[in-house]
């Protein structure tokens, strides 16, 4: 999948997705994401991954990061950020891998 920014740092790519619309912030919670703004849970079948953006840290594995831009069937944007690599949550990933992804 192609990203259409170049974000330097997950701060610049979460300001940079915010003003593009992405104002919800979602969160994995028992098998799902959960959104506390609009006090909803969605499946992956529910959501699609509309852009995602990966940044290292330059001394420290444990700053490795994605932020994921995410859309609901029901028109809610907003983003998840996660660790990858050694840190990462298994189910967590296990749930995003079944979050369908589309080319912008």
């Amino acid at each position: 999948m192609s990203s259409p920014e170049n974000y330097r740092n997950l701060l610049e790519a979460v300001n940079g997705l915010r003003s593009r619309g992405y104002d919800h912030d979602f969160n994995y919670e028992n098998a799902c994401l959960f959104c506390d703004k609009i006090d909803e849970k969605f499946s992956a079948s529910d959501l699609k991954i509309t852009e995602y953006y990966r940044f290292e840290g330059m001394s420290d594995p444990e700053d490795n990061s994605v932020i994921y831009a995410i859309e609901s069937k029901d028109g809610h944007k907003g983003i998840m950020i996660d660790a990858y690599g050694p840190y990462a949550d298994e189910h967590k990933n296990a749930f995003i891998a079944n979050i369908e992804v589309v080319e912008n």
